[in-house]
Parts: structure tokens; C-alpha cells; sequence
């Protein structure tokens, strides 16, 4: 009886160590955010604007971990990564011809959350 009653109280304790209901509205750690990404193309100009429900966090930009907020990375043809701290992002004079932009979303420490979108796009 002793022991059932430990392994109860146990329990307890743990379920309510994660308990998200202390008024945060940040989703939890195992929450992948979701990922939409258009592209406006104006000449050699492309805006891109990403919808998430990450919280875009250009003031914690590097620093620790917080449970759904971070960042966004862009990788143009396969070029060095981009950091993005806003939603709205624009590439200007780009060349002509084929292009693939790889969008993917990260934690504020730069580890990725495993979300990523790859668009491709002409420009005349």
C-alpha cells in the first residue's frame, strides 16, 4: 500500500511538472511549427514571406533555447545560410535563370526544429 502510494504521488508530481497551462502561450517542446512560404516576384527582385506559428524572436537571435520561438534560415542556390529574423525577407538583382530557395525554421540557438520548405523560381 505504501509503495502504490509513493508511485501515485509520484505521478502526480511529473504530470504536473508539465503542465503548459502557467499562462505561457508558447507551444510546447515537442511542437514542430508549421511552415508557408510564398514568393512575389517583381523583375530580379523576389520577396519572400513566411507564415508560421513560431514566434519570430530577432531579440533572441543565438541565445538559448525557448519553446516555440526562433528564427528563420534561407539558403539561396545552395549558398551560405542566411538569418533571418523577420518574416518578410527580399533577395535584390538576382541573375537570370533558375533558382532554389530552401526555407527552414530554428531555435534561437540555431538547431533546427526539422521544418524546411524548398521553393524554386525563374527569373527572366
Amino acid at each position: 500500500m505504501k509503495k502504490e502510494l509513493i508511485a501515485i504521488v509520484c505521478c502526480l508530481m511529473l504530470t504536473a511538472c508539465g503542465n503548459s497551462s502557467g499562462g505561457s502561450s508558447k507551444q510546447g517542446a515537442n511542437h514542430k511549427p508549421s511552415l508557408d512560404v510564398s514568393l512575389a516576384i517583381d523583375g530580379s527582385n523576389v520577396k519572400v514571406t513566411v507564415d508560421t506559428d513560431l514566434s519570430i524572436s530577432a531579440e533572441h537571435y543565438g541565445m538559448g533555447r525557448e519553446d516555440g520561438e526562433g528564427h528563420i534560415h534561407m539558403y539561396l542556390d545552395d549558398n551560405d545560410k542566411i538569418g533571418v529574423k523577420e518574416r518578410v525577407y527580399e533577395f535584390e538583382d538576382l541573375a537570370p535563370g533558375h533558382h532554389k530557395l530552401k526555407i527552414s525554421l530554428h531555435n534561437n540557438d540555431h538547431t533546427p526544429y526539422d521544418v524546411t520548405q524548398t521553393k524554386e523560381f525563374d527569373i527572366k
